[in-house]
């Protein structure tokens, strides 16, 4: 049996359109964290949020990349509405939310977090970069991302938040790097 598989099949970047493609894994207001299982090519149930938590926004990652931790790059993605685990959604990078990661006696690992936009969102069509975005709301995405990993036992530490051009040099990064590995 053949399976699709939408890491190595889907390109990371759309040259014609000029956006980037982000798959979503966990759809904004889930409680259920999904994963995508490259050897079986779908998504999986990874684990399930405790009550009173969710995903305040769609989460992915871009195909074809390669993050420090080794997994795909990981895509916090802004839009009108929730998509649904495997949608491919043209987007605009539009900053990173630099972090590291570290597991109960482990050493810290760069996990950064890109931020990215729907790129025909009518909600945030203006949105170039994070600055464009309310303080609360970065904010309350910092959060999320810390007390996520403190259910999972983890530390999660934003560094700083940059704004795109960081954002496309981590993609571009994480392109080459799944190309070399």
């Amino acid at each position: 049996m053949t399976v699709l598989n939408l890491q190595d099949s889907i390109a990371p970047y759309d040259n014609d359109n000029r956006y980037w493609r982000v798959i979503v894994e966990s759809p904004r207001g889930s409680r259920n964290k999904y994963k995508y299982d490259h050897e079986l090519g779908t998504m999986l149930l990874s684990t399930v949020l405790p009550q009173g938590m969710s995903f305040p926004y769609d989460f992915g990652f871009v195909p074809q990349t390669l993050g420090d931790d080794g997994d795909p790059l990981d895509v916090l993605l802004l839009m009108d509405e929730p998509a649904f685990a495997g949608c491919i959604v043209p987007s605009r990078l539009i900053g990173v939310i630099e972090a590291t990661q570290t597991e109960k006696g482990e050493r810290p690992e760069e996990n950064d977090r890109i931020v990215a936009v729907h790129a025909k969102s009518r909600i945030y069509h203006n949105c170039k970069a994070l600055r464009d975005l309310s303080e609360s709301l970065l904010h309350e995405v910092q959060e999320f991302f810390i007390a996520y990993n403190r259910t999972r036992e983890k530390r999660f530490e934003v560094k700083k938040l940059s704004g795109p051009a960081q954002a496309q040099k981590l993609a571009r990064v994480g392109m080459k790097k799944w190309r070399d590995r």
